[in-house]
């Protein structure tokens, strides 16, 4: 029987980049001892007191329908924030609440573009973004991200990318998988791009919070705080790393009030409201400081400096120094293969699990990427194992070179 085209568009774009961690997966079923760097999920456990929150909602009898909006308690949380943030005043009717946000990213993206159109798109980007572009049928254009410039996307790049067929601009900062964060700057470079050929820009900000103290006076600059660039941008976020509770799918969509009033009813055909005791875990948490915010940010600052050391100096290597978020990108290309031979070499050799740089996109395919949400301990261990397959592969690659 036919099915619709969109199962062809996304084709090979899920899960299938997970095929290491997959693997590495099965191993550790199978009662193998594994290091897994693979995935970003917080190793740090949910807040006791939004755990609380949310069984105090349960037992409150917060359990039946919501609406299609969201909650009122949550909507006026985000306005509040997003208007200490950008200082301006931003309404609840600039919300729409959702399950993570991948389903922020995917209700933003159906209602902005379509068949024929195109979205510029970082090259590494995000493993699921490439799936999420092509299932609306839009074409992803690359536009590659450049180590001398520290990953930061470059409006002039971009510029150059504009066909008449443009339609978005595609933004993560701080970004996954290289941790680069666009300096204010950047951000109104790249919105004068977005404005000269009347573009959206969509903004995956899910790794706001994560930002590190690096000397270097980073911070996060979001085109949706600037108030020429506000109509224009819509934000898509959770609480899923901000807060280390992945597993609630407590996210958001962010937006111009007349564009969100439009998406509310495309909200609604994908799911007619959200959990109103999962609304009531994050409106606390929206509306209070959390230890764990500061604390998951240093220590993913700490761990990208103990992968530095511990693989400085290794011949084939080169770390890329992240300035937020929980990864860190490893050059391998110059061993003689690519990430992921390297990666599956990794895994079968070291029983040390990463991700092979090309699941984020073609620029990357020399490189790996590790995550930063293990112990320290563990972390140390995966990258002693790395450096001992590098210097096997080093050896064997230089014997093998030719003479000159």
């Amino acid at each position: 029987m036919q099915t619709a085209s969109i199962l062809d568009r996304v084709a090979g774009l899920g899960s299938d980049k997970w095929r290491v961690h997959v693997r590495a997966r099965q191993l550790m079923a199978q009662g193998e001892a594994v290091i897994l760097l693979t995935i970003g999920e917080p190793d740090r456990p949910t807040p006791p007191e939004l755990i609380e929150a949310t069984a105090r909602a349960l037992r409150a009898g917060r359990t039946g329908y919501s609406n299609g909006r969201g909650e009122g308690v949550v909507l006026r949380a985000l306005a509040a924030k997003y208007t200490a943030r950008s200082g301006r005043a931003v309404g609840t009717d600039q919300f729409i609440w959702v399950p993570g946000t991948q389903s922020a990213l995917f209700l933003l993206l159906m209602a902005l573009v379509e068949a024929g159109d195109e979205v510029l798109l970082a090259d590494p980007c995000y493993a699921t973004y490439h799936g999420l572009v092509q299932a609306t049928g839009a074409r992803a254009v690359p536009v590659a991200l450049r180590p001398a410039r520290g990953f930061r996307l470059a409006a002039d790049d971009l510029a150059r990318a504009v066909t008449p067929r443009t339609r978005l601009v595609f933004l993560n900062s701080p970004h996954n998988p290289t941790g680069a964060v666009l300096t204010r700057d950047d951000v109104r470079a790249i919105g004068e791009v977005a404005r000269a050929h009347d573009l959206w820009i969509l903004s995956d900000e899910v790794y706001e919070s994560l930002v590190f103290d690096n000397g270097d006076g980073s911070r996060f600059a979001s085109p949706f705080d600037e108030a020429e660039l506000a109509e224009r941008t819509v934000v898509a976020s959770s609480l899923s790393k901000s807060h280390a509770a992945p597993g609630f799918r407590a996210g958001w969509c962010a937006g111009p009030p007349g564009f969100i009033s439009r998406l509310l009813p495309l909200a609604e055909t994908m799911l007619f409201g959200a959990q109103p005791f999962i609304a009531d875990m994050a409106a606390q948490a929206l509306s209070h400081e959390f230890a764990i915010t500061a604390q998951m940010r240093d220590n993913y600052a700490a761990r990208a400096r103990l992968v530095a050391q511990a693989l400085a100096g290794v011949p084939g290597l080169q770390v890329h120094a992240p300035q937020a978020g929980m990864f860190v990108m490893l050059s391998v290309g110059d061993l003689g293969l690519d990430g992921e031979a390297f990666a599956l070499r990794l895994l079968d050799e070291e029983r040390v699990a990463v991700m092979p740089g090309a699941a984020f996109g073609p620029t990357a395919a020399g490189m790996l990427r590790l995550s930063l949400t293990v112990p320290d301990e563990a972390l140390a261990e995966g990258c002693r194992r790395i450096a001992a397959l590098a210097r096997r592969l080093g050896s064997g690659w230089q014997a093998a070179k030719p003479a000159r």
